[in-house]
């Protein structure tokens, strides 16, 4: 009896980037990448595997429900449990303390790309594995240097072609002056506890600071009148708040405090930020980022402050596609070779290997049998080509090719000898 196999699918919230799309990638990489090395940040590479432990204590009060629900955790014989990394920034500053790098010059200025995993429910954009391109800067307190992030950040949409770019900021404060303005919001939601939904009423218990991204009917209203963060605000915090906007000012940049936006993660300190965007539908934030001077001592290090932003690769691709934006077509090499089989063949495959070799890009028409020239030219033009190589026997005796141009040019005998110069020639123009 004939055993029939079940096909394997592609697991939920997961997701297979085909050619078509890989153009796309490319622009956005290499954009990312280009500015990282032109503000003068350095890649790093992270495990995508580390100790729960890493993000549960990062995390702080918002851990248990994001260990729970949200995170890849594998248990290990030994008791303990390691985590697919569901962001990159507790890694990061990981590996600034493990590899000593508070004895370099600061600040330490690090870029990174790569996959993230979190078990989260698949939407337009957002998938349980998702790639991010992430910028940190550590060891250094300067409200420059959160400006300098949040510009690089902008300017990475500007280059995408996003349009109507504009900063929300605010500053979450700092452990002298975060607790009050906690204790505050506090007394004001339970003064309006018959307000609250029973999730923001969770989370006021849990988290505080949650209930501010609250997405539950009236509570824009009741958030409006809630206190808000930069009354509450330390010295040190309000001098560092004012001297980012005066930066930002300075550079012309449309900016508008939202008391809304803190973050619900413990280690986020000051600043906080996101990049918003005209033209993309209901998400206007396109990446957010800030300041978390308390994440090293969260995980054991010594205090190193930090600040940087991560953006989600896939929601700029979907976004870029919204808004119509083309990315450049896909490398195509310029040159086919044709064949009849037989010896033909053989010259055929010789010749490919020898213009790659000679940096001409080259595709070879594949045949187990003789192949008509006829498909060979139909193959040539899906594939974009720009000169057919014909490999004939007649060509072979004469130690020759003949070249076919397909933007209807005439085609011409070459030596073989000469083939890479002639090509390389025509392929600048």
């Amino acid at each position: 009896m004939e055993v029939i196999l079940a096909e394997i699918q592609r697991l939920k919230g997961m997701q297979d980037v085909l050619p078509a799309d890989r153009r796309y990638w490319d622009l956005v990489l290499n954009t990312a990448v280009g500015l990282a090395k032109a503000y003068g940040f350095e890649r790093i590479d992270v495990p995508v595997l580390e100790a729960t432990d890493l993000f549960a204590r990062g995390m702080g009060t918002a851990s248990d429900v994001f260990v729970q629900k949200e995170m890849y955790t594998i248990a290990e014989p030994d008791g303990s449990s390691i985590t697919l990394r569901p962001e990159f920034t507790a890694g990061l500053v990981r590996a600034y303390i493990q590899n000593g790098m508070a004895s370099w010059p600061q600040p330490v200025k690090l870029y990174t790309i790569g996959p993230i995993f979190r078990r989260e429910r698949p939407q337009a954009g957002r998938y349980r594995q998702h790639t991010q391109f992430n910028v940190e800067v550590l060891g250094e307190t300067d409200p420059a240097a959160d400006v300098e992030v949040m510009m690089l950040a902008m300017n990475l949409y500007r280059k995408l072609g996003y349009k109507g770019l504009s900063f929300q900021l605010n500053s979450t404060g700092c452990p002298v002056c975060k607790p009050g303005y906690i204790d505050a919001l506090k007394g004001y939601l339970s003064r309006h506890l018959e307000r609250l939904a029973p999730i923001d009423q969770e989370r006021l218990a849990r988290n505080p600071l949650r209930v501010l991204d609250s997405k539950e009917a009236g509570m824009d209203a009741l958030l409006a009148e809630a206190p808000h963060t930069v009354d509450y605000l330390c010295d040190d915090c309000a001098s560092h708040f004012a001297e980012l906007r005066r930066y930002l000012d300075v550079l012309g940049v449309p900016y508008a405090i939202n008391f809304r936006l803190v973050r619900g993660i413990d280690y986020y300190t000051k600043t906080v930020f996101e990049v918003w965007a005209e033209g993309i539908g209901a998400q206007a934030a396109v990446c957010g980022g800030g300041r978390y001077d308390g994440l090293a001592e969260a995980i054991g290090g010594p205090p190193t402050p930090g600040v940087g932003f991560g953006s989600g690769v896939e929601r700029i691709i979907l976004a870029l596609k919204e808004q119509g934006i083309e990315p450049p077509a896909a490398y195509a090499p310029p040159v086919l070779v044709a064949h009849f089989g037989g010896e033909t063949k053989t010259a055929a495959v010789e010749l490919a290997f020898r213009l790659r070799e000679a940096g001409v890009g080259t595709r070879l028409a594949f045949a187990r049998e003789r192949r008509s020239l006829k498909s060979q030219m139909r193959e040539a033009n899906k594939h974009r080509v720009r000169f057919v190589v014909i490999v004939g026997e007649s060509e072979l005796a004469a130690e020759s090719v003949t070249v076919r141009p397909l933007d209807g040019g005439e085609q011409t005998m070459v030596a073989l000898t000469d083939l890479v110069a002639w090509l390389q020639a025509r392929l600048v123009e």
